[in-house]
């Protein structure tokens, strides 16, 4: 069983940054690849990026790309979300997954969830 808690949401201005940090326990964190999430008011969650095992392959929604990255450290057991040209659009609830198939980047399947934080960007 594998405890995700995520920190590091907050409200920025448009334009701003934020890096959100999710510490995970209670696992060999290795064995999972990574993933977060977001939901916004009114709508569904939805996949924002995922990091296999290694750090060797990411994947990241169309609408996040070029402004996000997402990271690991295995031996802290953490995964990070660096979020830079934040946009109101973005102003959701970031979850942090971690999901059995360590070596690929999914977008679905993840088995643990944390339980979020508020990201808020500001026009």
């Amino acid at each position: 069983q594998v405890q995700l808690v995520e920190s590091g949401g907050g409200l920025v201005q448009a334009g701003g940054s934020l890096r959100l940090s999710c510490a995970a326990s209670g696992g060999t964190f290795r064995n999972y690849a990574m993933g977060w999430f977001r939901q916004a008011p009114g709508k569904e969650r939805e996949f924002v990026a995922s990091i296999s095992w290694g750090g060797a392959s990411t994947a990241y929604t169309d609408s996040v790309k070029g402004r996000f990255t997402i990271s690991r450290d295995n031996v802290k057991n953490a995964v990070y979300l660096q979020m830079n040209s934040l946009e109101p659009e973005d102003t959701a609830v970031y979850y942090c997954a971690a999901h059995g198939l360590a070596t690929s980047v999914p977008r679905t399947g993840y088995n643990y969830w944390g339980q979020g934080t508020q990201v808020t960007v500001s026009s």
